[in-house]
């Protein structure tokens, strides 16, 4: 989204009109103000109905449960991929063979620090470490995930804004740098329900992936699957295997995918994993055997159990399914009764994920956030969608509406319409004073 369809209503209205509008709204906001409100709609949490919906596998490992798995010894050290189990489960969410799967942790965004901060120290496929090549470059599609970026700011690497679109990346821009740069070292990608907007990658971006021809031989693709089985809508959004996609192309070493059960069992206490094709597998096993001398196998094997195989997830995640829609519902209903047809906003409409991407006019992310915060709810900060948090028109506020009860999630947007509405108004009145 970049501008808006719709004509701006505030500025039809005439001067008195308009001052008029923006007093009543202040009004609005004042009673607000006194009602001292403490929400919180900021970060992409499971509510605590979807954690308790995972209660029951902490009761499926005990003093009494055999503490094997299919010939791996559970309370010892050893078997450093993860249970095979574990491996077959993760193998099956993300569409790849158990033998290209590493089970470890519990956080993904952990895994994928720790591959980046690999390759800053010892390098990629047998090229120098990143530290001794000068500036590196590392495309963030935007607006995106925040701790992703911060992961690669955090090293000094030089973070790159590339256009997210409807269907995803803006694969001619991605082209041309990952092809024609080779300081340009990796891309940031959520390819189903992405974080924020919520829009899953087309075939045709997921082919171009597939197809890329990178200047640097240590060039990889972040394919964060976060949300592979969190659909909430009538239909789950389709997305192409991209290893599936590279074997038809003849292509290999281009891609590590990564997944966890963050949002499938409990938050921090998942099992997370990562694959690749066979010549990165054994880089990854390598770099992982040197910090590490086995994964933690009580959470695993509580997983396998719980969830069993790909049927399992798709089951429980109904059920998930079954507290998020309502959620999601209610911000469409209260940001289309209360904004649609003004001309002020645009707002994403996912079918899957965990959040809704708000575009308002330029200028206003982060006068509404601060806004926001003064009546009493928490928003993700203004501009955390782009690299350093520098949205360079000042339009994004993601909308995170899992966490909240229904009545608190209902409350906060009725805030936030009132927020938007007077920014926008103001907005208006300034630029003509």
């Amino acid at each position: 989204m970049t501008e808006l369809a719709t004509p701006n209503v505030y500025e039809a209205l005439s001067d008195e009109e308009l001052r008029a509008r923006v007093t009543a709204l202040e009004a609005e906001a004042a009673d607000i103000r006194a009602r001292r409100l403490s929400l919180d709609m900021a970060r992409g949490k499971p509510s605590a109905e979807q954690t308790a919906l995972s209660r029951p596998m902490l009761d499926l490992v005990s003093s009494t449960t055999p503490l094997e798995d299919g010939g791996a010894v559970v309370d010892n050290y050893g078997t450093p991929d993860g249970l095979p189990s574990a491996r077959r489960l993760a193998a099956q969410i993300l569409g790849v063979s158990p033998d290209n799967v590493v089970v470890a942790g519990s956080s993904s965004l952990n895994l994928m620090h720790d591959l980046v901060c690999r390759a800053f120290t010892n390098g990629v496929a047998g090229q120098k470490p990143f530290w001794q090549q000068g500036e590196v470059k590392w495309l963030c599609p935007s607006p995106g995930y925040d701790r992703h970026f911060r992961v690669t700011e955090d090293l000094g690497i030089t973070n790159v804004a590339i256009p997210l679109r409807a269907d995803g990346p803006d694969m001619d821009t991605v082209q041309e740098l990952v092809e024609d740069d080779p300081a340009v070292k990796g891309i940031w990608c959520v390819p189903k329900y992405a974080n924020p907007t919520g829009i899953t990658y087309s075939d045709e971006v997921v082919r171009r992936f597939a197809a890329l021809r990178p200047a640097a031989p240590d060039f990889r693709v972040y394919w964060d699957n976060a949300y592979a089985v969190h659909a909430f809508g009538d239909t789950d959004d389709r997305l192409l295997n991209i290893f599936d996609e590279l074997a038809q192309k003849g292509a290999g070493s281009l891609v590590y995918e990564f997944g966890s059960t963050a949002k499938v069992t409990f938050p921090s206490s998942g099992i997370a994993f990562v694959a690749a094709d066979d010549h990165d597998m054994a880089e990854i096993r390598a770099a992982f055997a040197v910090e590490r001398v086995s994964a933690e196998k009580f959470s695993q094997l509580a997983h396998a159990r719980f969830l069993k195989d790909l049927d399992g997830v798709r089951a429980h995640m109904a059920k998930h399914a079954a507290v998020v829609r309502p959620r999601f519902e209610l911000v469409e209903r209260k940001l289309s009764e209360g904004l649609g047809g003004l001309g002020v906003a645009e707002w994403s409409h996912p079918h899957g994920g965990y959040f809704v991407s708000f575009e308002g006019r330029p200028g206003s992310a982060r006068r509404t956030v601060a806004l926001m915060a003064e009546l009493g709810v928490k928003l993700t900060p203004a501009g955390a969608t782009w690299p350093s948090g520098k949205d360079p028109r000042d339009t994004n506020i993601r909308i995170a509406p899992t966490y909240p009860t229904l009545d608190d999630l209902a409350a906060a947007l009725d805030v936030f319409v009132v927020a938007v509405k007077l920014v926008a108004a103001r907005l208006v009145l300034e630029a003509r004073a």
